[in-house]
């Protein structure tokens, strides 16, 4: 972190420009859905899609959590190094198993035997998941440049070649939607790959050179084993995190009103994304500044209790007003039907993005006192409430699978904030936050 007094405008400078990166990503959801709803077969190609994207997280999620060990961890030439060499290592293995997955008798196993996806479903998702292979390399590759232009607050340029992402997104979904006659699993697939590699290669040219304004080697200098034993829990925390996703496709496809629910689920979801989008751009702003001082902390405690209001109260006024209809039928396209299936689903979401700023802060704090294992111990919990109440709500109670799926990743993200809480307080003692004066150093 650089030094100097935090304050709220430094926090708003640095956060303003990561939330409007995410605004920007949570925009690719809702965006390409409206383009499958308007092609044919909408009902089956948004299963189909939101299938093929469930997989594709699975593979990111080993590598997303890049851009927080980058903050973290790089603070010299060697540590950056490293962390570099970690990455594109990871990134390697990550792109194999992909392919693994892709070999034909596994992916019909896992797509007809185990998850029972209709035939046509199976076959649009194994198509789109080919167009997304590049999708997991080119997110870790740009998250480790991002973290380095974080770690240097210059999260302007995150949000410029976020800019860059959405751009060639769109431009490639409406030159596919317009010039090729393609299926719009496809369609949605290809635009998500384009758009990522773009920003990947926009990222990587704005934060050329700035490895030179770190010093050459510090006293404490990372090793390996370190970048190891700091990153595997939290790699471990977004596997677990995002392997929720295909966990809620495979429960979908076998609850009340399957085709329906998986078809309305991935709107809703990404309608919700854009609001807890906050949550995700303010950890890094939060590992940035946290330094051991309770009035810095006071500071940005503060700044993250207003976003979680905020950012709730934005989805409220859409899921309890006629707004919601409007969105799901005018502008996602879907029909009235899936529409007014959308609505209930919505407005279950409307405190999630309160919790969700909640436990990026909480994260935050266990980063800055390198104690990621407990962050995995969350999201391990967090998964077990998805699992059991996913059971009990559509093994058990024959509920519709769509109202199932919010009500279970509710309840899990409120298991986890629970958690998460013991160990947060341990690393604010130790910190010396909480005890009158103190301010002990960053770790």
């Amino acid at each position: 972190m650089k030094e100097g007094t935090v304050t709220y405008g430094r926090i708003l400078r640095l956060w303003a420009p990561l939330s409007v990166t995410w605004v920007m990503v949570s925009i690719e959801g809702p965006f390409l859905a409206a383009v499958i709803a308007r092609l044919a077969e909408p009902t089956i190609n948004l299963a189909a899609y939101g299938v093929a994207f469930a997989f594709a997280l699975i593979f990111e999620a080993p590598i997303i959590m890049v851009l927080s060990a980058t903050t973290a961890l790089v603070a010299d030439r060697e540590s950056f190094r490293k962390m570099r060499n970690f990455t594109y290592g990871l990134n390697v293995l990550i792109t194999l198993a992909m392919l693994a997955i892709l070999w034909p008798p596994i992916f019909e196993w896992l797509s007809r035997d185990v998850m029972m996806l209709p035939s046509q479903v199976a076959e649009l998702s194994y198509a789109a998941l080919i167009t997304l292979l590049p999708w997991p390399a080119a997110i870790g590759y740009r998250r480790f440049y991002q973290g380095l232009l974080i770690g240097q607050e210059l999260s302007r340029r995150v949000a410029y070649g976020t800019g860059v992402r959405l751009v060639a997104m769109t431009g490639t979904a409406l030159l596919l939607y317009y010039y090729f006659e393609l299926e719009g699993t496809l369609v949605g697939s290809i635009s998500l790959s384009s758009g990522v590699v773009a920003e990947a290669i926009a990222t990587r040219f704005m934060a050329r050179g700035l490895s030179r304004n770190l010093p050459q080697v510090q006293e404490t200098s990372l090793s390996y084993r370190k970048i190891y034993d700091f990153y595997f829990p939290l790699a471990m925390t977004s596997l677990l995190s995002l392997g929720a996703h295909p966990m809620i496709t495979f429960a979908l496809g076998q609850s009340r009103m399957a085709l329906e629910s998986l078809a309305v689920y991935p709107v809703v979801s990404s309608l919700s994304f854009i609001f807890r989008s906050v949550a995700l751009s303010y950890q890094e702003v939060a590992i940035t500044f946290l330094d051991g001082s309770r009035e810095h902390f006071v500071r940005i405690a503060r700044f993250a209790l207003g976003l979680g209001i905020i950012s709730a109260l934005g989805l409220v006024t859409i899921a309890f007003t006629p707004l919601s209809v409007i969105w799901f039928n005018q502008v996602s396209g879907l029909e009235m039907q899936l529409a007014e299936l959308s609505v209930y689903p919505l407005r279950l979401f409307c405190l999630f993005p309160f919790f969700s700023v909640l436990l990026s802060f909480q994260r935050a704090i266990l980063v800055f006192g390198r104690k990621t294992r407990p962050i995995t111990t969350a999201t391990s919990i967090e998964l077990a409430g998805i699992v059991g109440i996913l059971y009990l709500t559509i093994a058990l109670l024959d509920t519709v699978g769509v109202v199932a799926a919010v009500v279970a990743l509710f309840g899990g993200r409120l298991l986890a904030n629970a958690y998460s809480m013991f160990p947060t307080y341990h690393v604010l003692r130790e910190a010396g936050i909480f005890r009158s004066g103190g301010s002990a150093g960053s770790q």
